[in-house]
Formats: C-alpha cells, structure tokens, sequence
C-alpha cells in the first residue's frame, strides 16, 4: 500500500493530470477559433469552407485527409503563434537562461582541484 501511496503523492502525476485537464479545455478554444478561421477563409473564398471530402481522384478517396491535414495545419499554427511563442517570451523574460559558460559550482570544484594539485607532497 505505501508503493501505490507514493505513487500517488509523486509531483509528476498530479503535474499530468492538471495538464490534461488544461490540455482539454484548451481543446475547446482552439477548435473554436479553428472553426471561425475556416468560416473566415470561406467567406474570402466565396461562401464555401474548404471541404475535401469527396476528393477522390482515381478512384482513390484521399479528400477526408486532406480535410484533416488543412484543420491540422491551421490549428497547429494557432498553437505554434498564439500559445507557444508568447510562452517562450514570457518564459525568456521572466526566467532568463543562464549565462554562457562554466556554472559556479563547477568552478569552485576546479579551484579545489588545482589547489590540491598545487600543494607540497608530504
């Protein structure tokens, strides 16, 4: 009983948990403004949304995807502009990256080493 106790308590499956919780109801947002961008794109193209579906030719029917390939395609970059840019100038501004070069603790144990390298022998 502890195991699955642990297992519970552990950060990361409450950290998944909150993200598909917010992952699906992110969902609904962006096949929101998915769907109002394809009504807008059938407006410029003359009243009819961009629907593959009986697109079939030789006899192949390859227009259901690529029907989902343009929803793919829009709503990847609704997330790529929308969610995952502003992140990471948000992330870059508030948590800015390390500087360059050797992390401090690393270069106290070199000082250590070369200051033991460097001692008389006894």
């Amino acid at each position: 009983m502890s195991g699955f106790k642990n297992f519970i308590l552990r950060g990361n499956l409450i950290d998944l948990a909150v993200a598909v919780i917010i992952g699906t109801a992110f969902t609904a947002v962006v096949t929101a403004f998915t769907g109002m961008l394809m009504s807008a794109i059938a407006k410029v193209s003359g009243g009819k949304e961009p629907n593959f579906d009986t697109f079939a030719p030789g006899d192949v029917l390859i227009g259901p995807f690529l029907t989902a390939m343009v929803a793919f395609l829009i709503l990847a970059a609704v997330v790529y502009f929308f969610v995952v840019t502003p992140y990471v100038k948000a992330k870059e501004k508030f948590f800015p990256s390390p500087e360059p070069g050797t992390p401090e603790d690393v270069r106290l144990l070199q000082e250590i080493r070369d200051l033991l390298a460097n001692r008389p022998q006894v």
